[in-house]
């Protein structure tokens, strides 16, 4: 066998690929007398079968798989030993009429070249990194959650103000039949509170949608409905009162801290306020991050300029789906996927240079900081190392989670590299202003 490449450009290259049969001719002959064997053929003794009928019958086939097999293996091999950066696939060229009873056996492939180009972490540009800080009016408007959640319900016979109904909505042509809790205090429409205060159970009232609720996004929940319908919806629904309560909020007091926080560790209100404001901002650290992540990927998207083989790629795309697609569909699909294969490109770069890798036992750590997470949302605070262990063991057997927590470990490595080395401007600013800056 004999592998050669012809460079075309920078981007593109051919890899011709000479077979004769002295690379296949054992190993097809092996397979034929071992089909001979076993051929049930009419007229014939199990393994009687001439074997000019079983090359006739079968020879053909196996050729050609065995000659497949070569290919590949030998082509992937080569890749590696020539260290070519390749993307995609090798694409075979097409040949008509292509005879398998020659002595050798010619075979050519394109192939689609990685771009060289430079990465500088020190943008020109500074990179704004947001640190949210918890305000006096978000930790007081958390501490009024917090009191609300844990106070204790009244049951009442009259809706008032800040009540909280349960019912259910109804709209017959809209599909519309969804049983729901209404807190009054999260309306919006005054007129929707004037038409609930003052009813009792099995009344109804009609309620308009637009502009029903504080949070547009809580529409969706509410009525049962999905997202994109709730958007612009602009309806009348019936809403029918099966319950009616009052929330006392919880007092700030040890017991509410201890439940929280664990026994004796909050002992005064002063003391709990600035643990809100500090688990606060842990929470925000993330939202920050995620956003510095972003902006780093959409600079080094928009400013690191590098060529693709755009027209290899295009035909790769064509033809490795599981459907091929027509000349005009796969331009449309590279041009939805190019922002993401520059990324690919400059985030595998970055990773190289600056030697990062997931080991196994960091990730295994890294997964049950995340199991220990989800369980502090059930209460459980403080879970001992065998379970977490048992747990992150399941966890990591399953081959989806691996990759998923993979690419967040590698997400987070990542961001510590910008963090120490890019070209970032830190500002201050409180969650509301962050909301309205970052997504207007």
């Amino acid at each position: 066998m004999n592998i050669t490449k012809e460079q075309i450009d920078d981007l593109n290259a051919v890899v011709k690929v000479a077979i004769t049969k002295e690379d296949y001719q054992d190993k097809v002959d092996t397979i034929l007398k071992d089909y001979r064997k076993q051929a049930n053929i009419p007229g014939f003794r199990k393994g009687q079968v001439p074997m000019g009928l079983i090359k006739k019958q079968y020879g053909k086939a196996v050729l050609v798989d065995e000659v497949n097999k070569l290919l590949q293996d030998n082509l992937n091999k080569y890749l590696t030993e020539e260290k070519l950066d390749v993307l995609g696939n090798p694409l075979p060229k097409q040949q008509d009429h292509f005879d398998w009873d020659k002595e050798e056996l010619a075979f050519e492939f394109e192939l689609g070249l990685a771009p060289d180009f430079e990465v500088s972490l020190k943008t020109k540009k500074a990179i704004t990194h947001y640190k949210i800080v918890a305000d006096k009016k978000m930790i007081s408007e958390q501490v009024e959650r917090i009191q609300k959640q844990y106070g204790k319900l009244t049951n009442k016979d009259v809706v008032g103000k800040n009540d909280e109904v349960s019912g259910a909505f109804r709209n017959e042509s809209e599909e519309i039949d969804n049983q729901t809790l209404l807190e009054l205090d999260k309306l919006k429409s005054k007129k929707a509170i004037e038409g609930l205060v003052g009813k009792k159970v099995g009344d109804s009232v009609t309620l308009k949608t637009k502009g029903l609720l504080k949070e547009d996004n809580l529409l969706a929940s509410t009525l049962g409905i999905t997202a994109e319908k709730a958007t612009k919806l602009n309806i009348e629904v019936v809403f029918t009162i099966s319950e009616i309560n009052e929330r006392e909020p919880a007092a700030l007091d040890q017991e509410l801290f201890d439940k929280l926080f664990g026994k004796e560790d909050i002992k005064t209100e002063k003391e709990f306020r600035v643990r809100i404001g500090e688990d606060s901002e842990k929470q925000f650290e993330q939202q920050a991050d995620q956003k510095l992540l972003n902006d780093v990927t959409e600079y080094f998207i928009e400013n690191i300029k590098f060529k693709l083989p755009a027209g290899f790629l295009t035909k790769w795309i064509q033809v490795t789906g599981e459907k091929e697609l027509s000349e005009e569909e796969a331009n449309e699909e590279y041009k939805k996927s190019e922002k993401g294969l520059r990324y690919q490109l400059i985030e595998g770069k970055i990773i190289s240079e600056n030697k990062l890798q997931v080991e196994f036992e960091e990730l295994k750590e890294f997964a049950k900081g995340f199991i220990k997470t989800q369980m502090a949302q059930f209460g459980q605070l403080d879970p001992q190392e065998e379970e977490l262990d048992n747990i992150a063991a399941r966890v990591l057997g399953n081959q989806d989670e691996v990759k998923r927590l993979s690419e967040q470990l590698m997400s987070q490595k990542l961001l510590n590299v910008y963090k120490e080395k890019a070209n970032l401007k830190a500002k201050e600013i409180t969650y509301e202003n962050f909301v309205k800056e970052v997504y207007g």
